[in-house]
Parts: C-alpha cells; sequence; structure tokens
C-alpha cells in the first residue's frame, strides 16, 4: 500500500514571491491533427495559432484515456485510472480516501478554484463539492480581492454529438470533396462530409478560446497568468475517440508563460517540444507552478514550475482503455511520440466500438454499412473485425496515421520485445486494476478495488505475468492456463478462461476442466468459461445432473 498523504501537513508555498494565477481551457474531442499550428493546413484556427507564437506548443501530449471521464479522473487526481479504479466510462466505482484532487491542494495554499462547466469525474462522490464554485457561470472575476485563481473553461462546441442528426448543418467554409482525408478513413461522402462539419466546430471552438483570453487581457490578468489550453482526447470521427492510436489519444497542448513567471520553464516564448506529457503531469505541473510538492500518490511528472522534473531517457506516455458504455474490452499502450506499442487484451473482440452513441453522426453509420455491404478493403475493413493478434507496433515518424502494424516484421523483433516489457513494468508498477474484470468489482473491491488490488493477499507480479501469457494466443502457455483455471484466486481463474478462449479449438482437450468453472460462485466467470467452451467447439450445454424430487 501506498503511504496515506497527510493533507493537513501542507505549508502555504511561495510566501516570499508572487504566484502565478492558472487559467485552463478545454476542448472537447479534438485531436491535435484538427488544429492549424500542429499541421492542418485546411483548418483555421487562429486564435490558438497566436497562442502557440507567444506560447510553447507540445508536439508529444497524450490524453492517457481516449474518453473524457476516465481522462478527467486522471486530470483531476494526478493519478491513473486504472491505479484508481476509474477506467470503465461512467463507473462510478469508489477510490480510496488517499486519492485527493489537485483543487484540494491549491485551494488549501491559497487559491480561488473554478470550474466551468464540465466535471464527470467518474468515481463514486460529489463532484462540484472540490471546488469554490463548479456551475456554468463560475469564473475567476468573483474570487475574493487579492487571491491568485484557478480557472477552467471547458469548452463543449467540438463534442462528437455536435455532428449527429439532431444538429444538423452544411459545411459553412469546405466543400466535402475539398477534404484532404486521411488514409484511416474510407472515402466515403458522408465521412467526407461530417469532415468538413467538424473543421467549421473546430473554428467555432477557436472563437471562444479567443474570447475567454480577450477576456483575460480585458480584465488585466493576462501578465499575472499562466495559460494552458489543450483537448480532453482525440476524436471525433471513426477511429478517434475511443481508440489508443494518434487521433483518439494526441492532443493539442499549448502554454502561454507571462514574462514575469518565465523563470517556472524552460521553454521560450515561441517553442516547440518534442518533450512527452500526459494528462497524469497535469496536477503535479500546477501544483509545482503553485511552489507545491507532488503528493505521494500522484504518479506524474511536473514539467513547469519549481518542482519540474527533466523527462527519463526512455520516458513513455501510459495509455490505457477499456469499457465504453455497454462493450467491454481492454487495450493498454506506451507512446513517447516517436513509437506506439499497443496491448490488446481481448484480441478476439473487434476494436471497433459497437456501442450505440458514436452512431448519432451520419459518418460512422455509411461506415459501417459500407463494412456490411463488402465495400470494404484492408485497414479500413479490418477496423470492424476482431484483430486475432494481440500486439501493435507503429514507428510513428513513418507513418503517423498508424495503418501499418510492424508487431509481426522480424526487424523490429527487438523493439516488440522491449516495449512489451516496458508496458508488463508499467502494469506492475501503475497496479492496473483493469486485471481484475469489472464483473468482479462489486465482489472484491471491499473498501475499494484499488485497496484489494494493491493489498498483500493480490499477487500482482503473477497476475500481470499471466494476462501477458493468457494473450500471447502460444500453445506454449497451456500449462500455465490450465493452472490459472484451477487456482483459489478467482482472477487467476479468469485469466485462465481468456487464455484458453484465445486458443480455442487448439485447446479443445482441455474442454472437460473448464466445466466446473459453469458453476463458479463469480457470474463473470461462469459467463467467461461460456465464451470460453464455445470457442474451444464446445457449441450446446453440458447435460446437467436431474435435481432430486
Amino acid at each position: 500500500m501506498k503511504t496515506p498523504f497527510l493533507f493537513l501537513t501542507l505549508a502555504i508555498p511561495l510566501l516570499a514571491q508572487e504566484r502565478p494565477n492558472i487559467l485552463w481551457i478545454t476542448s472537447e474531442d479534438n485531436s491535435s491533427h484538427w488544429v492549424g499550428c500542429y499541421g492542418n493546413k485546411q483548418a483555421q484556427t487562429p486564435n490558438i495559432d497566436a497562442l502557440a507564437k507567444e506560447g510553447v506548443l507540445f508536439e508529444n501530449a497524450y490524453s492517457n484515456a481516449p474518453v473524457c471521464a476516465v481522462a478527467r479522473a486522471t486530470i483531476l487526481m494526478g493519478a491513473y485510472s486504472p491505479t484508481m479504479g476509474t477506467q470503465h466510462m461512467r463507473s462510478r466505482h469508489a477510490i480510496p480516501e488517499t486519492f485527493r484532487p489537485n483543487v484540494e491542494y491549491l485551494r488549501a495554499a491559497g487559491y480561488h478554484c473554478t470550474n466551468n462547466v464540465k466535471t464527470d469525474y467518474n468515481f463514486k462522490g460529489n463532484d462540484n463539492s472540490y471546488w469554490d464554485e463548479s456551475s456554468g457561470k463560475a469564473h475567476y472575476k468573483d474570487r475574493p480581492k487579492g487571491k491568485p485563481f484557478f480557472a477552467i473553461f471547458n469548452i463543449t462546441s467540438s463534442h462528437e454529438s455536435s455532428l449527429f442528426d439532431d444538429k444538423p448543418a452544411e459545411p459553412k467554409r469546405l466543400k466535402p470533396q475539398e477534404i484532404d482525408l486521411p488514409p484511416y478513413l474510407p472515402d466515403l461522402p458522408e465521412i467526407r462530409k461530417d469532415y468538413a462539419r467538424y473543421h467549421d466546430r473546430v473554428t467555432d471552438m477557436d472563437t471562444q478560446v479567443g474570447k475567454i483570453l480577450d477576456d483575460l487581457e480585458k480584465a488585466g490578468l493576462a501578465d499575472d497568468t499562466i495559460v494552458f489550453y489543450y483537448s480532453d482526447h482525440g476524436g471525433v470521427l471513426p477511429r478517434g475517440k475511443r481508440y489508443l492510436e494518434e487521433t483518439g489519444v494526441k492532443v493539442p497542448m499549448i502554454l502561454r508563460i507571462p514574462e514575469k513567471f518565465r523563470h517556472l520553464a524552460p521553454f521560450k516564448p515561441g517553442d516547440r517540444t518534442t518533450e512527452p506529457v500526459s494528462f497524469v503531469d497535469l496536477s503535479p505541473t500546477i501544483l509545482s507552478l503553485a511552489g507545491l510538492d507532488k503528493p505521494v500518490q500522484m504518479q506524474g511528472r511536473a514539467f513547469l514550475g519549481t518542482k519540474r522534473v527533466e523527462p527519463a531517457a526512455d520516458e513513455m506516455e501510459f495509455l490505457y482503455a477499456d469499457r465504453f458504455d455497454e462493450l467491454f474490452g481492454m487495450r493498454r499502450g506506451l507512446t513517447d511520440g516517436k513509437w506506439k506499442y499497443i496491448r490488446n487484451f481481448n484480441p478476439d473482440f473487434p476494436t471497433a466500438p459497437y456501442s450505440f452513441y458514436q452512431f448519432g453522426q451520419p459518418g460512422w453509420r455509411a461506415f459501417q454499412k459500407a463494412w456490411q455491404d463488402g465495400k470494404l478493403s484492408g485497414i479500413h475493413k479490418a477496423l470492424w473485425e476482431a484483430p486475432g493478434s494481440s500486439e501493435q507496433l507503429y514507428d510513428l515518424s513513418a507513418d503517423p496515421w498508424e495503418i501499418n502494424n510492424l508487431a509481426s516484421d522480424p526487424a523490429h523483433a527487438e523493439k516488440l520485445a522491449a516495449l512489451r516489457d516496458q508496458l508488463n513494468a508499467t502494469m506492475k508498477e501503475a497496479k492496473d486494476t483493469g486485471l481484475v474484470p469489472e464483473p468482479l468489482f462489486a465482489a472484491l473491491g471491499k473498501p475499494t478495488l484499488a485497496t484489494y488490488v494493491q493489498g498483500n493477499d493480490f499477487n500482482y507480479s503473477k497476475i500481470t505475468d499471466l494476462a501477458f501469457n493468457a494473450t500471447e494466443i502460444d500453445l506454449k502457455n497451456l500449462p500455465r492456463l490450465k493452472e490459472a483455471i484451477a487456482s483459489s484466486d478467482p482472477t487467476e481463474r479468469y485469466w485462465g478462461t481468456v487464455g484458453l478462449r484465445l486458443l480455442g479449438e487448439k485447446a479443445a482437450s482441455e474442454a472437460d476442466s473448464l466445466l466446473p468453472l459453469l458453476k463458479d460462485k463469480h457470474p463473470g466467470i461462469r459467463t467467461a468459461t461460456a465464451q470460453a467452451l464455445f470457442a474451444m467447439g464446445k457449441k450446446t450445454s453440458p447435460p446437467q445432473p436431474l435435481s432430486p424430487t
């Protein structure tokens, strides 16, 4: 267990010097490739582009999760969602009391903290209670005189729902046929039209960014305020939001640091840095800007301020994707902006999220219909089908759209093995609760799942290695899988069934050894067992003994 943080011992920092105001401007669902200063020649984002010229642009900034509530839990707590047990979209599971929000530390240090307007933090509790004010009217202008502020303004106009059928709109600026369509999307009229329409949404969002910056200037506060602009994750068209590809997790992140606070950053105005950062780093960074030490439970790295930590030579950002709405799955990844490794722990499930929500977009529906009608091939067809392989490896420098999976290329076997081992080590260090399937949370997570996973009774290293063995899809692991399904540990039994399911008919000789798990006390394991038996060729239920009369 990690050492509990004693909040009452926090000292008021930086008494001898003025502290900066901190302003966060966030937009929704637009990955970095939608913004002009990130290289999109068809974008119209003059305010964000001007901010980049005045500040520093992070070329390799990542949302650790490709969906909003999971990403915000990471941001607020400065901890990975899988460490806390908040990785499943809209789950609201309880988390340990040792995890405390960044605003709690800032408020104790004298900051006035406001949030306008989005919360949705994905864990049990009252989201609004952490703030001095959290509402559609929350504003730094209402702070007590003399107090520094931390203020968030969330811009929602670029959300994926802005392309839904209940918000019809013709493209205003670009014609669909003029769009530079990226190669991972099929060339369909509906896709082109949605792409053109979303450029308009991004421009509208940029206008709102400009208004917030203008208000700060008019209030005479621009010289006293460090400004962050970033998007909450990628999106919004197919293979964006909910995916660990760059289009789902690579975000724009731009900071403007006024002259009086330049000593708090190693960057100069107009710089573009390749230093990798991710959302888990945001809380430690704003605490560092206020002169505060990073609390022991925060896992990120302060990249600005008096407590800045230089990136490691092998700095990689940890990525995660789990259940989205009603669609179960588990993917993990690492990237430094040059290489990307993704491990799919459900490689026999399609990676396309078949959850209902995104099909409000005409482009999504047209894409699915084209697949159903047999009109797609290559990467466009593969998006809708189970990948079969557990691993993806991309050279982002040569393949920025992640078209060519190098995982099976012998020339990259050494890189693949190194990143596989690094992900395994990262998950162990993070105590990734995703290894416990969500249907077991209620039974095992007492008082919280994170408490259970970090406890002495859970052999985390053993379970992690088992999950990697199970998803290797290799008969050499059969003895380990047989051992797992006989274990007294329900998580071991679960991964044993997953491994046998993935081996399928190759492991058919072991089907009878799985039959007792059809009566396992955990419904999630009974379901996993039925799936495994079906994959192994047992298409019908085994005969059950008659009940005594």
